[in-house]
């Protein structure tokens, strides 16, 4: 933005790329949505990382969102509801971008720096988690909250939960639970603590960084500022998270819960009630499946896959509309139980999509 349009008082955009020093930032610019991410925002961040890729000068990327209140949200949640309710592609075309995304940033050449401060959460997670640096706070509150809305972990996340320690992914898959700062570093969605009121010291050193820096300098920038923290407060429970979701069927899930009358085990038991049924089975097929991958991009094309079936789903509805539009918190499931999920209703979420199936 120029300094006419500034001062014209042209409103700023959604996306925001500029090099500072060394570092091509990439801001998300829309603090009152949380930086909820948008079709056209995606498209302008592969913008961004197509010029930062080919711009010597730029030696590292910076992920930042705008505000207070944190990296990003998640996605545009209400305009793929809107077209849900049509029948129209939205959820086709935007996942297919965003997964795509997703994958090209895990393998991105140049050193990829996350600010996963405040909420960070979905598309969010897509957009940070993959980056070869990631900085959480005392203040990062990270969720995967998608069962909750009748869909499942994805924008990769089925990958990264299903290579945490124990069982500790399919915990924080299923039941939406927020992870704080140590917490993502001990599940393996961050790297380092970072005190957020040094953010914008450590900024600074990256910026003063060269061009030709390496990964492992970078790294070194950020263990600089970092904590050293490596483990939240999950860490210390997951023996009995272990103990209850190292099942490959919910219903064995919920009766290893049911069976433990432990505070956190009924409280646990609660969360899983107030999810939909078809999600969490779903969820949970994906997350077992993803154990085998052999990379991030096998698991995007089998999300993607499920992806659609969910747009076009009753469940994705009414989830959304219960938790963003009339927010009564009261879904409606169909089916209400984990016990009427069926093989044929679960079998066309992994089914193969013939010539719309997700391409690198």
């Amino acid at each position: 933005m120029t300094a006419a349009t500034a001062a014209a008082g042209a409103p700023e955009p959604d996306l925001i790329a500029r090099r500072e020093g060394a570092v091509g930032v990439i801001r998300l610019n829309r603090p009152k949505a949380i930086n909820a991410v948008t079709l056209q925002m995606f498209r302008d961040v592969d913008k961004a990382l197509d010029a930062f890729e080919a711009d010597p000068a730029v030696g590292v990327i910076l992920l930042e969102g705008a505000g207070e209140r944190g990296l990003c949200a998640g996605g545009d949640i209400r305009a793929l509801w809107e077209s849900s309710k049509v029948k129209g592609d939205l959820g086709k075309i935007l996942w297919r971008e965003e997964y795509i995304l997703n994958a090209r940033i895990a393998r991105f050449a140049k050193p990829y720096v996350s600010f996963m401060d405040g909420i960070v959460m979905g598309g969010g997670v897509g957009l940070s988690a993959h980056s070869s640096h990631r900085v959480v706070t005392e203040r990062t509150r990270l969720a995967m909250p998608e069962v909750g809305l009748g869909f499942f972990p994805d924008v990769g996340g089925t990958w990264l939960l299903a290579r945490t320690p124990g069982e500790v992914g399919t915990y924080f898959g299923l039941t939406g639970q927020t992870m704080n700062g140590p917490d993502a570093v001990y599940a393996g969605f961050a790297d380092a603590v970072v005190p957020s009121g040094e953010l914008a010291a450590l900024r600074e050193a990256l910026t003063k960084l060269c061009p030709g820096v390496t990964a492992a300098e970078v790294k070194g920038v950020i263990d600089g500022f970092a904590t050293g923290e490596t483990a939240g407060p999950v860490a210390a429970i997951e023996p009995q998270i272990d103990r209850w979701f190292g099942f490959d069927r919910m219903q064995d899930i919920v009766a290893a819960l049911q069976a433990d009358s432990s505070e956190l085990a009924q409280a646990t038991l609660k969360t899983l009630n107030e999810k939909s049924p078809r999600g969490m089975v779903v969820a949970l097929k994906l997350l077992r499946l993803a154990r085998a991958a052999s990379s991030l991009e096998q698991c995007l094309v089998r999300e993607y896959r499920a992806a659609l079936e969910v747009f076009a789903s009753d469940d994705f509805r009414e989830g959304v509309r219960a938790a963003v539009i009339d927010k009564d918190r009261n879904p409606k499931w169909s089916p209400a139980r984990i016990d009427d999920v069926t093989p044929e209703m679960v079998a066309p979420y992994f089914a193969e999509i013939g010539t719309d199936e997700l391409k690198f």
